[in-house]
């Protein structure tokens, strides 16, 4: 998951949202983190599920990463109460949890669902991005929204 988020981060600019959906356990953070590595932020990406919102700046002069976690959130009006806006155009935000919720924030974005399955088919992502992994497998399905995204070659996805 580590490897799949770092190598997304190649194709992400200020202003993308990612919406990550998967259940507890998936990798959602884990992927995070792997953007957080790519984006050459500061920090270590954990999980924001206790403080709601985490931003990380660049170290490198790129966008920061805005990490969200939507799971205690009762719905759209509390993600407002966040003020997310007034960094979606400078940063990469990442909501988790965020289906039924996040789409709100921006016309174009980027869907990350993340199926676990232990023990799953070949064929799936494993837990570092990898293919074809008999333990602990994950299949990751980016799903791009909007106009942004048309033209951009997305890891795992031929253009």
């Amino acid at each position: 998951m580590r490897a799949l988020g770092s190598s997304l981060a190649a194709v992400l600019r200020a202003g993308d949202v990612l919406v990550l959906s998967g259940e507890l356990g998936a990798g959602k953070t884990t992927f995070t983190q792997g953007l957080g590595v790519g984006m050459q932020v500061r920090g270590d990406v954990t999980s924001p599920t206790f403080v709601i919102a985490r931003v990380h700046p660049s170290l490198v002069g790129g966008p920061s990463l805005v990490h969200v976690d939507a799971y205690r959130l009762g719905g759209i009006d509390e993600l407002d109460d966040l003020d997310l806006d007034t960094s979606l155009d400078q940063a990469v935000t990442v909501v988790e949890w965020g289906t039924g919720v996040a789409e709100a924030l921006a016309d174009d974005r980027l869907h990350v669902r993340i199926d676990r399955a232990v023990g799953g088919p070949g064929g799936a992502l494993d837990s570092d991005g990898d293919a074809g992994a008999d333990d602990d497998t994950r299949r990751v399905e980016l799903v791009p929204v909007g106009a942004r995204w048309l033209g951009v070659t997305l890891p795992g996805r031929a253009q």
